[in-house]
């Protein structure tokens, strides 16, 4: 901890007072692919301020179940959630797309492209805020936020429970489920983000090498370690078990896609400091879920770290510590490799069987 305290004192000092404020600082391409032995690479850091992901928690309001994970597994999975019966949650935040759509920006109702890159659902259980402003406080707010956009699944919340409420095996589940208070936008909202509290990145080989496995990262993934850790100074954004200090931060990210300006956080807090922040995403699983960025600018790791190598691209309300890196050809494609070494187990889910659906409606 002595280490990452110390870097942390000297980056905010050089950063004049100003707000820390840092996305992603990943990469990708392989580089050196020898494992790491004593002889090879001896990581930097001092390993005791490892943290593993921890048991995820659950809000006193909406304790988890088997038979909630399930129902909210379907749900999460059902087309019908949306205003035509063609968008369901897993339309943008797919499981074999690492749980975004890996398109630069999402594609909402009607085809039509919006401002926002999907982001992955991967640990969100562990974020203290969602959306990529923070405009929700927790995962059943943010569950209720795409179903009633007109620009996303634009379904009305009473038509929908009317529907549901209509297919006796949802009216069944819910009842189990909930008792007398059945199928409800709150309920539906509550057993999706039971289900998205199962989907957790963990036993990475980071994780493994940690462990004392010295043979579960590569020389060069040891290396972009070290990286992360000192001369490139992710760690001040992206820290903790899951690496994010759920802050906010303007990066310097020029905006691409059909919105000219996006000004973030400062939408929810209307703090000008806030304008052009963004909250600061994960990095568990990072290499499963390209285009990066708020609104998917940069289409691969290696993009995202030759992106904070020059300092950002757009001066205005820039965080002070985002700063040109000088990181050398090589020390880049470390970079890369340690971000790939964050990779957990599968996460891998199967298609559930969604009730009354039948081959004439399904989407």
């Amino acid at each position: 901890m002595r280490i990452i305290g110390l870097l942390l004192l000297i980056f905010l000092l050089a950063a004049c007072g100003q707000d820390e404020k840092k996305a992603e600082k990943p990469a990708d391409k392989p580089a050196v692919e020898s494992p790491a032995t004593e002889e090879t690479a001896e990581p930097d850091m001092d390993t005791s301020s490892y943290e593993a992901v921890p048991a995820m928690a659950h809000p006193a309001d909406n304790p988890s179940s088997p038979e909630k994970v399930a129902l909210g597994k379907m749900l999460y999975f059902d087309p019908r959630l949306s205003g035509d019966n063609s968008i369901s949650c897993a339309t943008c935040h797919h499981p074999d797309k690492g749980w975004g759509d890996g398109q630069p920006r999402a594609i909402g109702f009607g085809g039509k492209e919006l401002g926002r890159h999907s982001p992955t659902v991967i640990n969100s259980g562990y974020f203290a805020v969602q959306f990529w402003d923070g405009r929700a406080p927790s995962l059943e707010e943010q569950a209720k936020g795409p179903i009633q956009a007109p620009g996303e699944m634009n379904q009305n919340p009473e038509e929908l429970v009317k529907e549901l409420n209509a297919i006796p095996e949802y009216k069944e589940q819910f009842g189990k489920v909930f008792g007398e208070s059945g199928i409800t936008l709150d309920n539906i909202a509550k057993a999706i983000a039971a289900f998205e509290r199962t989907v957790v990145s963990t036993n990475s080989p980071y994780d493994k090498y940690m462990a004392g496995d010295k043979s579960a990262m590569s020389a060069s993934a040891v290396s972009g370690m070290n990286l992360f850790f000192g001369k490139a100074m992710c760690v001040v954004c992206h820290n903790g078990p899951v690496f994010t200090d759920s802050g906010f931060h303007n990066i310097g990210v020029k905006q691409q896609g059909p919105l000219k300006e996006d000004l973030g956080r400062f939408n929810v807090t209307k703090d000008p400091a806030d304008k052009g922040a963004f909250k600061t995403p994960g990095l568990r699983s990072v290499s499963l879920s390209p285009p990066y960025m708020h609104d998917g600018s940069e289409a691969t790791l290696k993009d995202v770290v030759d992106f904070y190598n020059r300092g950002g691209d757009v001066a205005e309300n820039r965080s002070g510590v985002i700063t040109p890196l000088g990181l050398n050809d090589q020390e880049v494609l470390d970079l890369v490799e340690f971000l790939k070494a964050l990779e957990g187990e599968p996460l891998k889910v199967s298609m559930p069987a969604l009730p009354g659906m039948t081959d004439a409606n399904e989407k």
